[in-house]
C-alpha cells in the first residue's frame, strides 16, 4: 500500500486494517505522534488527513491510502502550523508535553478551515485531552494566531 506522509511517498506491506499510528511510529520511526488511549478519545495520536484532524490510533490504513497525511514532524512546513507552534511557545502551552503534538495538529486543522474561530468554535474543535490542564493557554495561542490575519 502507498501512503503520502509529509509529502513523501512510503510503501508499506502492513495489513489494510492496521491503524495508521502503528505504521507512522513503528515502521516509519516518526515518533512525534503519540499513543494515548487507543480508543480515539484523548487525541494524542492526531494527524491531519487531507487537512482534517484524524485520530490515527483507530484509522485503518485502507482509509487513508491516496490521501495527504501530515504528522507533527512536518507541521512547521505549513504556514499555519508554523504560526501555531510559535504561538504555543510564546504562550508556554506545553507542560508535560505528551498531548501537545495532537493539540497542535487539531489547532492547525481548525485554523486552516476557520481563520477566526470563536471561543465556542475553539472549544468544539479542541476536544483533545490534556492532563496538565493547558486549555486556557491553548485557547489564547489559537486566538493569537487567528488575530494574525488570513490563515488559509
Amino acid at each position: 500500500m502507498e501512503l503520502d506522509i509529509n509529502n513523501k511517498i512510503y510503501q508499506t506491506d502492513a495489513d489494510a486494517d492496521t491503524p495508521l499510528l502503528w505504521v507512522i511510529r513503528d515502521d516509519l520511526a516518526m515518533t512525534g505522534t503519540k499513543y494515548g488511549c487507543g480508543l480515539a478519545q484523548c487525541g494524542a495520536c492526531a494527524v491531519m488527513v487531507d487537512g482534517q484532524a484524524v485520530r490515527s490510533c483507530v484509522t485503518p490504513l485502507e482509509t487513508v491510502a491516496g490521501k495527504k497525511i501530515t504528522t507533527i514532524e512536518a507541521i512547521e512546513s505549513d504556514d499555519v502550523g508554523k504560526r501555531v507552534v510559535a504561538a504555543w511557545v510564546r504562550h508556554q502551552v506545553p507542560q508535560c508535553g505528551y498531548c501537545q503534538s495532537g493539540q497542535v495538529m487539531a489547532a492547525t486543522a481548525l485554523l486552516k478551515h476557520n481563520a477566526h474561530p470563536s471561543d465556542e468554535e475553539i472549544a468544539a474543535a479542541m476536544v483533545n485531552l490534556c492532563r496538565c490542564g493547558t486549555y486556557n493557554a491553548i485557547s489564547a495561542a489559537i486566538h493569537e494566531v487567528a488575530g494574525e490575519g488570513d490563515n488559509a
